[in-house]
């Protein structure tokens, strides 16, 4: 029997082929607020943690969080670098930053098309 931390852990870390060219395609939703927490700096592991909990409400596990970053990392996603002897420290790289920007440029790009202008929703 799986409990739902297993399922968690598991749709976080599944690889499916993308449809698309799309950077990121292949990326989980929580890859993807990873790479949005560290769009603005970079930060160790429980920072991101933290910020994660507060976008969620509920907290962000260990054994969610660290293999997500691995992973992340492991794709050029995200550096890895040791601030001390127990803490890493990790920041957007380049590809990632673009990995990124592409994703919020195709969500805008849908949700500006199905935007009605403000003299469609007049005659509306």
């Amino acid at each position: 029997m799986t409990n739902s931390l297993t399922q968690n852990n598991a749709a976080d870390t599944e690889k499916t082929s993308p449809t698309t060219n799309h950077p990121i395609a292949t990326l989980t939703s929580f890859q993807k607020r990873i790479l949005a927490v560290l769009a603005d700096n970079s930060r160790y592991g429980l920072a991101i943690k933290r910020e994660l909990e507060e976008y969620y409400g509920k907290e962000v596990h260990h054994g969610r969080l660290y293999p997500n970053l691995n992973d992340l990392a492991t794709k050029g996603l995200v550096d890895k670098s040791e601030l001390d002897k127990r803490t890493n420290q990790y920041a957007l790289t380049q590809s990632g930053r673009r990995a990124i920007q592409a994703d919020v440029r195709w969500l805008t790009e849908r949700v500006e098309h199905d935007t009605p202008k403000p003299d469609e929703e007049a005659d509306g």
